[in-house]
Formats: structure tokens, sequence, C-alpha cells
């Protein structure tokens, strides 16, 4: 498939250096402190779900009501004291106990481990075929240290943090990842002890579609399996770096070329 290569490298210089104002990774590009970054890309990571206007708009609100200071409120954050700045930050079916208890969790891990990079390479095996435990055991850390309340209400937080031992692409978790350790004009590579080959491409329901109409999925179950799959593949055009596709494929339908998308492997 040399001609679809093409195409998506093409795609992909294209795009990486495309300043889209819209586009939720932005937000870090206002920070240069990687513990400013870290922090607020996992909690945009993490709502980046639903319309991006909205997403824009929910962490807009949120740093304004934090002083801009995404490390600085969370070092010393208690949810006694400090809940008061997060009420009334409800994001879809996620409440402002969600946001709290998010913020609950990276305060103990920042604190703990000096910082969520810390904390993920913990686990982190380079000899790993690739991230997906070491994402698995980061995610369970932070939902230990959340102190979020049971019920009904757990699910929707879990929401947010989505682990890859429940089979699900965990799309935003990998996003996040994209964010951190790849480093170009658009992602930030502040996580640079973990490597490009080792992570997984971000899946939604719009890159699952391109994909499989590029024939670059045989699987149908839009699940882990099928983002580990996609994965595989485009490391047959990127070795070291996979993931760099995830402009390409996510463009090709915003930018409207997916009703002539077979032509592109032709």
């Amino acid at each position: 498939m040399p001609d679809l290569k093409e195409k998506l490298d093409n795609l992909y210089l294209q795009y990486k250096s495309k300043y889209s104002s819209k586009d939720p990774v932005w937000v870090l590009h206002r920070f240069s402190d990687p513990r400013d970054i870290e922090i607020m890309g996992l909690i945009t990571a993490s709502y980046s779900y639903g319309q991006v206007d909205l997403i824009n708009k929910f962490t807009g609100k949120l740093l304004s009501r934090i002083g801009n200071k995404p490390y600085e409120f969370t070092i010393n954050f208690t949810k006694g004291k400090d809940k008061k700045y997060l009420k009334g930050l409800n994001y879809r079916f996620n409440t402002e106990h969600d946001l709290i208890s998010l913020f609950n969790a990276v305060h103990h891990a920042v604190a703990g481990c000096g910082s969520l990079k810390n904390l993920f390479l913990k686990s982190y095996n380079e000899d790993s075929e690739n991230i997906v435990d070491a994402l698995s055991c980061f995610i369970s850390a932070l939902n230990k240290l959340s102190n979020h309340t049971n019920g009904i209400e757990r699910n929707y937080f879990n929401f947010l943090l989505a682990n890859p031992s429940n089979k699900s692409t965990c799309k935003r978790m990998n996003l996040y990842l994209r964010w951190m350790v790849r480093k170009d004009e658009i992602d930030t590579g502040i996580w640079s002890e973990v490597s490009t080959s080792k992570l997984i491409m971000p899946v939604d329901v719009h890159v699952a579609r391109i994909s499989k109409e590029l024939k670059l999925v045989q699987r149908k179950s839009v699940d882990l399996k099928f983002a580990l799959e996609l994965t595989e593949n485009l490391k047959k055009f990127d070795k070291e770096d996979p993931v760099k596709y995830d402009f390409s494929l996510c463009h090709i339908g915003i930018d409207g070329i997916s009703p002539g998308i077979l032509n592109l492997i032709n």
C-alpha cells in the first residue's frame, strides 16, 4: 500500500503545521512549564468528548476559575477548601463532583510521585510491546487516589479515566499520551522517556470508520483489539511513530475527503 502511505504522510505534513484554534490540544500551548502541561493535558483529554466548541468552553472556564495555574492549584488542592472554585463546572453527564475527584487524584499523584509522568513511568517498561499495561496501572492508580463516591456516580467518573483493562479503545487516554509523548508542532513531547513506537492510536467512531474504508483494519468491533490492529498496520508505514497518522485519519473525515476516500488507495 505504498500509495496510501504517501497520501497519509502528505496529510500528516499538511496538518501538523496547520494551526487549528478549535483543537483542544492548543490549550496546552498556553503553558511552558511541563507541570502545567501534563496536568491540563490530562483534564482536557478526559473531557474531550462531544462538540469541540463545548470542550473548549469548559476548559476555558476551568482555567479562569483556577487563575490559569493548573499546577499551583492542583498541588495545593484540598477537597474541603477548594471545591468552591469548581462549583457548577459540569460537562454533559460529568458533574462538578467528578471534577473535584479528578483534581483530588492528580493532587495525590503529584504530591506522592512528583509528577504525573513519574506515576506513569512506575509501570512503564521499554521492553513491553506497547503502553497498554502501563496505561492500565496509571489509570487504576488515579482511580484509587480520587476517593470518589460509590454507586452510579462512580461510573460517570470512571468514564473520564477509561482503563484499557475494560477492553475499550481508551481514545481519550491514548490521545493524552500522544500529546505528552510525541514531539512536533502540535504534540508537546514532554514525556520523552516513553517511546513513540509504544503508543496506541486514539480511536473513536470517526477514525474507526475511515480505517475500515481504507482497509487498515479487518476487525469489526471497535474495541481495544481494533486500536491495536490499526496501530500495528500503521507501523508498516512508520515503525517508530505510527500514531502520527492520527492527524491524517481524523482530518480525512473532518475536511470532507471521506466521500472519495477510496481514491486515496488508487
